[in-house]
C-alpha cells in the first residue's frame, strides 16, 4: 500500500474548490443535482468532503456546468485524491482521516499531558499503553502496527518529512510500566529523536508548577501550498477534528503559551539524560 502523500489534503482542497465554483456559478447544491440527474445530497457530500475517492466522471460533469472552472486543475486534484493510502486498510483503528492529514502535514505541533506522542513511542511503550484499554488483543495488535506505520513519516528522505514540535510532561515519564530496560529504551529513543533537525522536543517539569494547557491533548497540522491548518483533539474514545479558523487560531495561541512554559530543547535533553541514568 502506497504512502499516498498529499492525497488527503488534495481531497479536502477539491471539496473546497467545487463549493467555490458552485457558489460562483450561483447554483444551489440541489440545483446542480437536478441538472445532472443525481440524487439530492450528492453535491453536498462532495463539498463536505464526505467521500472516500472522487470519481473523475463526476468531476468532469461538475466542471461542465460550472463556468470558469479549470478542468485540468480539478482533474489533477482528483487524481491525487484518488490514491489509496495504507491507513485505509485499518478502518477498525481510524474512523476519520486523521492519519492522512498527519501524513500530509508539513508541520505537526502536539501536546500530550500524560502520555508520550504516538509518533515517538517505542513498541514496548505502545504495548503497555494499549493493554490498559478495553479493546481486544486483535485490535491492539492492529493499532500498534498502524502506529508504527504512522511513525514512518518522520523518516522520509525526500524533503516531505514534517517538522515535529512535541511537548511532553515530566508526569508522563514517571509512570511505572514494563521493565526498567524498556523505560530506559523509550527515554533514549526520545533523546535520539530530539536530535533530529526536524524534531523539537520540550518538557514541562512538575517543579515548575501549573502551566497553560494542562488539560490539552491536541495535534495542530499545517500543510504545504497554503492549505488551511487543522486541529485534532484526542481522548480515549476518539480523535475529533476541529477545523474552523477561529478554533485553530485559539489552539495555536494556547500551544505557543505551553511551548514557552516548557524547557528548551537543550534542557529537555539534559533532563532525559538524568532520567535515563537513574534506570541504568
Amino acid at each position: 500500500m502506497s504512502d499516498a502523500y498529499g492525497a488527503t489534503i488534495a481531497k479536502r482542497g477539491l471539496a473546497r474548490r467545487l463549493k467555490e465554483l458552485r457558489v460562483e456559478a450561483e447554483y444551489t447544491a440541489n440545483q446542480v443535482c437536478d441538472r445532472l440527474n443525481w440524487g439530492r445530497g450528492k453535491v453536498g457530500r462532495f463539498e463536505a468532503n464526505n467521500w472516500v475517492r472522487p470519481e473523475l466522471s463526476d468531476i468532469r460533469d461538475l466542471a461542465r456546468i460550472y463556468e470558469g472552472s479549470d478542468l485540468a486543475e480539478l482533474e489533477e486534484l482528483a487524481g491525487r485524491a484518488r490514491r489509496r493510502a495504507w491507513w485505509r486498510d485499518y478502518p477498525e483503528v481510524f474512523d476519520n482521516e486523521f492519519p492522512g492529514f498527519e501524513s500530509d502535514a508539513s508541520s505537526i505541533r502536539v501536546v500530550m499531558p500524560l502520555v508520550l506522542p504516538g509518533l515517538l513511542q517505542t513498541v514496548p511503550y505502545m504495548q503497555a499503553l494499549l493493554s490498559v484499554g478495553t479493546r481486544t488483543p486483535e485490535w491492539r495488535e492492529r493499532a500498534m502496527r498502524a502506529r508504527l506505520r504512522r511513525q514512518q513519516i518522520l523518516d522520509r528522505g525526500d524533503g516531505t518529512a514534517p517538522e515535529l514540535t512535541a511537548i511532553i510532561t515530566e508526569a508522563s515519564l514517571l509512570y511505572e510500566w514494563g521493565e526498567p530496560g524498556d523505560r530506559r529504551a523509550q527515554f533514549a529513543h526520545l533523546l535520539a529523536m530530539s536530535e533530529r533537525p526536524n524534531v523539537e522536543l520540550r518538557l514541562l517539569r512538575l517543579a515548575d508548577g501549573m502551566h497553560p494547557g494542562m488539560s490539552t491533548l491536541v495535534n495542530i497540522f499545517r500543510f504545504p501550498g497554503g492549505e488551511p491548518p487543522m486541529v485534532f483533539l484526542e481522548n480515549d474514545a476518539d480523535v475529533q477534528e476541529v477545523g474552523t479558523p477561529d478554533d485553530v487560531e485559539a489552539h495555536d495561541e494556547i500551544f505557543e503559551q505551553i511551548r514557552q512554559a516548557a524547557l528548551s530543547p537543550a534542557d529537555t535533553a539534559e533532563h532525559l539524560r538524568k532520567v535515563i541514568s537513574t534506570l541504568e
